[in-house]
């Protein structure tokens, strides 16, 4: 499966983007859906990820309350809604798919597809 990422780009702090993951090859609903980031110099971070179905969430500390992440199994698609961003949530955004069975959560290890990222820079 191949996964393309957008919607990145550079907003004020307190602004809201949306960034999107289009799947192609397999049908996503196999698949549990992750987000991550990565900042300059930091380590690959946690995000959201969400189950096949869309009935479990789960977040980091840092986001929660202010991200929401969603999937449209018909589109083949899943998001990640950001609001009241702030200049720590700059860094590149990548989504990922793990297969459902590996219950991956919160460990990028256990993801099996990655998009290649797009970039967030939220400005105060």
């Amino acid at each position: 499966v191949q996964l393309q990422a957008s919607g990145g780009g550079p907003v004020q702090a307190g602004g809201s983007l949306r960034l999107s993951c289009a799947a192609s090859g397999r049908n996503i609903r196999i698949f549990d859906m992750g987000w991550f980031r990565q900042a300059p110099g930091q380590e690959r971070e946690f995000v959201a990820t969400i189950n096949w179905s869309g009935g479990s969430t789960s977040y980091s500390d840092s986001v929660k309350g202010r991200f929401t992440i969603s999937r449209d199994n018909a589109k083949n698609t899943a998001y990640l809604q950001m609001n009241s961003l702030k200049p720590e949530d700059t860094a590149v955004y990548y989504c990922a798919a793990a297969y459902t069975a590996k219950s991956a959560g919160v460990d990028y290890r256990g993801y099996d597809y990655w998009g290649q990222g797009t970039e967030v820079t939220v400005s105060s």
